[in-house]
């Protein structure tokens, strides 16, 4: 049976719609769970533009896909709403200011980011970003780890990335195929819920040549400017490379950005040396701090690495060309997983083999989250003076305590840290 919710919605005007997702790509701060709660309160309880069921059945598939879950479910609910345009407006705008922000951001902290004051803010953002994430890797593993295979999956993860050379999509892959074979065996399957055949979805119009149609176009739209840059610039520049990379990582993004960032440091730090270990750990902590998804920390590696590795006459203007590169690369994929499956999502959302697929990764992605935390640790502190390394980890641990006790927000924890590593640096010297 259908609840009130369900049987009072109304599709409103695509002006009023474009309304709120241009205000929700402003305000979307708090990372995916509070992206997710604003959109559950303003479009299913207050305005009554989706019923229940179908947001949680899109939310359910959006968890399935690699990529932000967040941005994912605004372009299915645009789609919902307004067909192709909607969903098309509503993922866009789910990003678009956010990455206009991160971007001065990113130009401010490359023009001014050497100042004294700024190295002691650059610090404090260093270090909230390491009790961030050991945040991060509890509350996941806390709502992951409940079996011995999952645990056992964490920590072979963590092992695999901390000791060997298997690359994360390899690992991805792996876990995937133990929860497939999990799942056909009943290795701790959890029940899966009923289809309610009664609630209201999308009609699958257009069968096999929807998906078709809109995976061909996609792909094209995708590739096309992609490999314009690389005849443009050459296969070697750094552009194409980034547009390359990016396009690889957007399809291993399962768990959201922190699952990604051990590939990406891995590879943008050590393998192409487009940026050093703490600009990575610093553009982390101004995504924090801004609206949209967290993944466009990945827009903060391409400004950096563009900036630092010109293809173009100034640094700037190749900055800007590899930040748009990298949000190109990075986010069509989800536009192409969304959109193509769009009148099917309300089924595979319940799928058990698709679920049981997503809790292996997921499981394997708290150990991935764990070795990050360790990396961006050891790489915080042994740059540091002795007294500022003690400041970095009690800074990491306050931050990690308002996170996990007392629910601060994150942006505003991040913006503090900030301001007292600024602080800090007026009576302590920070590097060593």
């Amino acid at each position: 049976m259908n609840s009130p919710t369900d049987r009072a919605t109304t599709v409103p005007t695509f002006a009023a719609a474009l309304r709120f997702w241009l205000l929700l790509g402003c305000i979307s701060f708090g990372g995916p769970a509070g992206q997710i709660a604003v959109m559950h309160t303003e479009l299913v309880d207050r305005r009554r533009w989706i019923d229940e069921t179908s947001f949680m059945r899109a939310l359910n598939f959006c968890m399935l896909l690699p990529g932000p879950e967040a941005m994912q479910l605004a372009t299915w609910l645009g789609w919902r709403m307004h067909g192709l345009r909607g969903g098309i407006v509503a993922g866009g705008l789910f990003v678009l200011p956010a990455a206009l922000l991160l971007a001065l951001l990113a130009w401010l902290y490359l023009r001014f980011g050497q100042s004294p004051i700024a190295t002691g803010v650059v610090f404090g953002l260093q270090a909230a970003v390491l009790g961030i994430i050991v945040h991060a890797a509890q509350k996941i593993g806390t709502r992951v780890l409940k079996t011995p295979l999952a645990w056992s999956l964490a920590v072979v993860a963590l092992v695999l990335v901390a000791f060997t050379a298997v690359p994360f999509p390899m690992i991805v892959a792996g876990a995937l195929a133990v929860g497939l074979v999990a799942q056909r065996q009943g290795w701790g399957r959890a029940p899966s819920q009923p289809l309610d055949n009664d609630a209201p979805r999308p009609v699958a119009t257009g069968g096999r040549g929807h998906l078709a149609k809109v995976v061909a176009i996609g792909l094209a739209v995708w590739w096309l400017p992609l490999l314009a840059v690389g005849l443009w610039l050459g296969r070697d520049s750094t552009a194409f490379a980034m547009g390359v990379f990016f396009s690889k990582a957007a399809l291993v993004t399962f768990g959201g950005a922190y699952a990604v960032l051990p590939y990406v440091a891995d590879q943008a730090v050590q393998q192409y040396q487009w940026l050093a270990p703490e600009q990575m750990m610093a553009g982390l902590g101004l995504a924090e701090t801004t609206p949209g998804p967290l993944v466009l920390v990945l827009e903060f590696v391409g400004f950096v690495g563009g900036w630092q590795h010109p293809d173009l006459a100034t640094p700037l203007a190749s900055a800007l060309l590899c930040a748009a590169v990298t949000i190109w690369a990075t986010f069509l994929p989800s536009f192409i997983f969304v959109l193509a499956s769009a009148p099917w999502i309300d089924r595979i959302g319940q799928s058990p083999v698709a679920s049981a697929a997503l809790a292996a990764v997921t499981a394997a992605v708290v150990g991935v989250i764990a070795h990050l935390a360790l990396w961006f640790g050891a790489s915080l502190l042994s740059a540091q003076t002795a007294p500022a390394a003690v400041l970095g980890l009690v800074i990491a641990a306050a931050v990690y305590m308002g996170l996990a006790r007392w629910h601060w927000h994150v942006a505003l924890v991040v913006l503090g840290a900030a301001v007292l590593g600024g602080l800090a640096q007026l009576v302590v010297p920070i590097s060593a």
